[in-house]
């Protein structure tokens, strides 16, 4: 028997305990906080609607896995914190990969980028976390 999946509001809040205290690490690092659209985010044209950017607003989309790459494996000699902290981040993708469909990254305009990574939840809700990249 297959347990019941979360409710959107019971994701969103297991996504903020997941998230809290995360700094994703660019120029300027920044915040995770969860995020749920119930209107439809399946492409990238889709995103910029939902969010009123113009239809020429530059956006990048990737995995999941290759987003949150660099602080899943940081190097061994990068100490214990950083080991606890990718833990931390592989909890979060685990959860965003066992909770939500249709994963994908968004990266939203040029140097300040805002982040959507997002599923399809049972629902039909759109939820996952966002976030900001500075990229100079």
């Amino acid at each position: 028997m297959q347990a019941q999946p979360a409710s959107p509001e019971e994701l969103l809040a297991s996504l903020q305990e997941a998230a809290q205290g995360l700094l994703f690490p660019s120029e300027s690092d920044h915040p995770l906080h969860p995020t749920r659209w119930d209107v439809d985010a399946s492409s990238p044209a889709a995103l910029l609607a939902a969010e009123e950017l113009a239809a020429d607003t530059a956006v990048e989309v990737t995995t999941v896995g290759d987003f949150f790459a660099p602080v899943l494996a940081p190097p061994e000699e990068s100490g214990e914190a950083a080991q606890t902290e990718a833990a931390r981040y592989r909890r979060l993708v685990d959860l965003l990969e066992r909770e939500l469909t249709d994963l994908r990254v968004y990266r939203v305009g040029r140097v300040a980028i805002d982040v959507y990574a997002l599923g399809r939840h049972p629902s039909g809700a759109w939820i996952g976390v966002k976030t900001k990249v500075v990229e100079t």
